[in-house]
Parts: structure tokens; C-alpha cells; sequence
């Protein structure tokens, strides 16, 4: 009897060979949209995506940044998605762009350690207040201190509350540049017209820097809940050996292999797509897909899997799924549809967001 073996048994492979088939009347795309930074925006991008004609669902994803969305073929339907997103007031992208962004634990730092050090001169005096110290600060240094803050590094808010007061809307970002710059409008008022009045500069500035803190924290989750994503497309190679009809062997990228191709595996290499061996023998790591460490013995005519790691031999395969249509391929679809669903309870407020009823506000 056969050991059992962890992981991904046949009929679950076949499940996801089977996902990647849609109704032939519909099409499926994915794409990246930029400057989202709240539930409200998801929201707005999807209500906005549905509008368009021919667009059958649409599902945004806020860690990922980006957007699934189906709709019925037409000449330029992928166009108008695009434009939907634009006149949203957010920027469509490739898919890929969110991924591929910079991975270090303290991206992104810089505005907040501006923020942290313009701002902490401002907060020290008030702590004195609690003693019975008087640290104030004279007007000019508040100037002096706030006023990077309010427009260096809180410039992001101005630029994303514009693009909502166009697309006629309203967004957290808008919020805090109106509320920041009403209190440093206001200081610079009460210090021109008034002598001895309470200004207002450190309020400001602390908002914006606890805002940009917050973001970043935000920024940093959404990078660590995507690791899973990045690692799975790391198993990818870039590149493919095909196998020509004259026998020579040539180096193209991984999107330009077709099924049918004769691919090339050397040993310690990854597989490229899902195919069948034609020549060799070999052993492969497939813990990639199974869970089981210990590597498999592959002969002529066995599977292999896009991905796993081939071990001592020079083997030649057939492709028979590239692309979309790989296992690997499916697992990632699967880890993004996860990420993107929601659980019944934000549907239902979802739902509440948009109801006017009494019993919802």
C-alpha cells in the first residue's frame, strides 16, 4: 500500500486545473491601483469598476493593492477599467508593480523620522505643563518646526485629498490636511494679529507625524501579509531551455514558453512548467507542492510539477501547462483570492456604509 504523502493529494491538483476555467463568455484581469489608503477607497474603487459596461464582478484587495475584476469581453473593455480607476482619482497599474516594491522593514521611514524630529521640540514643553513648568516655545521656532512638517512630509495628504475633491469625494486624507491646516492657518493668524496667544503649530504638526506612523505600520503589515505571494512567484524561474528542432538549446523568458515545447532541465535547476518527462532520470524536490521533503524518483513519462527543484539528472520534458495554467499558478490565484475575499461580517458593513436607513446610522 502506498505511503500517504502531506500536502496536495491528485484530485486537489485537478481542482486547481480546473479553477483556471472560466466561462467562455466572460474574461478575467488583474490590475494594480495606486493611492488607496483606506477601506473607503476599496469601496470606492469597486463601486466605481461595477459601473462600467460589461463588468460583470470586481473584487479590490487593499493589502495587495490591486483589483480582480470580471467582465464580458469587448474592444476596448479593458481600457474603460482603467479609466474607471483614473477617474476614481487612483492610478491602474501593472499587477505586479505593488510586489515588487522595496522590502526592507524601514521603508518608507524617512517622512516619519522627519516628522518624529520637528515634532518632538514642539510636545516636550506641553509635558512641562504637567509640572508646573512653563517651556514654551517662542512663536518663531513653532513656525520654524511645524511648517516642514505640515508641508514636507504631509504633502501626501494635500496631493491625496486633491485627487478625492476632484472625483468629487471624500477620504481620510482629505480629512487630515483640512483639520492640520486649520490649525496651523490658525496660529499663523493668532501670532500675526495677537501678542501672547496660544498657537496651535504643535498640533498640527504631532497629527500628521501620528497619521505618517500610522501609515507606515499599516505599510509595513500589508508587505509582511504579501511575503507569502512573493515567495510562491520566487519559485519561478525567469527563464526556460527549449529545445529546438535542430537540437540546439535556447534561453528564453518563462512567458514566452508554449505548451508542447521540449524544455530542458539541468540538474539543481527549477522546473519551468508543468510537463511530463520525455528522456532522463532524475530525483525532484517537490516539498514546494506536497510537503514531503524527501525527493521523488522521476522517470520517462512521469509529471512534473513548475517549481520543484530537480536533483542529479538531465531530463527532458514536454510542457503541457505554462503560464496561468500551471499548478503554481493556481496556488498563487488561491493565496490572492484569499487575501481578497471578505468575511461575512465586512460584507455586512459594507452593505451598512451605503444604507441611508435610521437603523444603520
Amino acid at each position: 500500500m502506498p505511503s500517504p504523502r502531506k500536502g496536495l493529494d491528485l484530485p486537489t491538483m485537478e481542482r486547481f486545473n480546473m479553477a483556471s476555467m472560466n466561462d467562455s463568455t466572460t474574461s478575467t484581469t488583474d490590475l494594480g491601483v495606486a493611492g488607496m489608503t483606506c477601506a473607503s477607497c476599496v469601496n470606492r474603487v469597486e463601486r466605481a469598476l461595477k459601473k462600467v459596461p460589461g463588468v460583470e464582478d470586481a473584487t479590490v484587495n487593499l493589502a495587495t493593492e490591486s483589483a480582480r475584476v470580471m467582465y464580458r469581453p469587448g474592444a476596448d473593455a479593458e481600457a474603460q477599467i482603467r479609466r474607471a480607476v483614473r477617474d476614481a482619482g487612483y492610478e491602474p497599474r501593472a499587477a505586479e508593480a505593488a510586489l515588487a516594491e522595496d522590502l526592507s522593514p524601514r521603508a518608507g521611514f524617512a517622512p516619519v523620522a522627519i516628522g518624529l524630529l520637528l515634532s518632538l521640540p514642539l510636545v516636550l514643553p506641553m509635558a512641562g505643563d504637567l509640572f508646573g513648568r512653563h517651556w514654551m516655545l517662542p512663536a518663531w521656532l513653532q513656525f520654524a518646526l511645524a511648517t516642514p512638517v505640515q508641508f514636507i512630509p504631509g504633502a501626501r495628504f494635500y496631493r491625496a485629498g486633491w485627487h478625492a475633491v476632484k472625483a468629487r469625494t471624500g477620504n481620510m486624507d482629505l480629512l487630515v490636511a483640512i483639520g492640520t491646516s486649520a490649525g496651523w492657518g490658525l496660529s499663523m493668524w493668532l501670532w500675526l494679529t495677537q501678542e501672547n496667544a496660544h498657537l496651535y503649530f504643535e498640533a498640527s504638526a504631532v497629527v500628521v507625524t501620528l497619521v505618517l506612523l500610522g501609515k507606515w505600520l499599516e505599510a509595513r503589515a500589508k508587505r509582511q501579509t504579501t511575503a507569502a505571494i512573493r515567495a510562491l512567484q520566487a519559485l519561478r524561474p525567469e527563464t526556460a531551455h527549449v529545445l529546438m528542432r535542430d537540437g540546439t538549446e535556447r534561453d528564453l523568458p518563462l512567458a514566452e514558453v508554449l505548451a508542447g515545447d521540449r524544455l530542458v532541465v539541468r540538474p539543481g535547476e527549477r522546473v519551468p512548467a508543468d510537463g511530463a518527462v520525455e528522456q532522463g532520470d532524475t530525483h525532484v524536490d517537490e516539498s514546494m507542492l506536497t510537503g514531503e521533503p524527501l525527493p521523488v524518483s522521476k522517470g520517462a513519462g512521469a509529471r512534473l510539477t513548475g517549481g520543484s527543484i530537480n536533483g542529479e539528472g538531465r531530463v527532458v520534458m514536454q510542457a503541457t501547462a505554462v503560464g496561468g495554467e500551471s499548478v503554481l499558478s493556481q496556488i498563487i490565484r488561491l493565496v490572492e483570492d484569499a487575501q481578497a475575499g471578505k468575511a461575512p461580517i465586512q460584507r455586512m458593513v459594507d452593505r451598512c456604509r451605503r444604507c441611508s436607513c435610521r437603523w444603520c446610522w
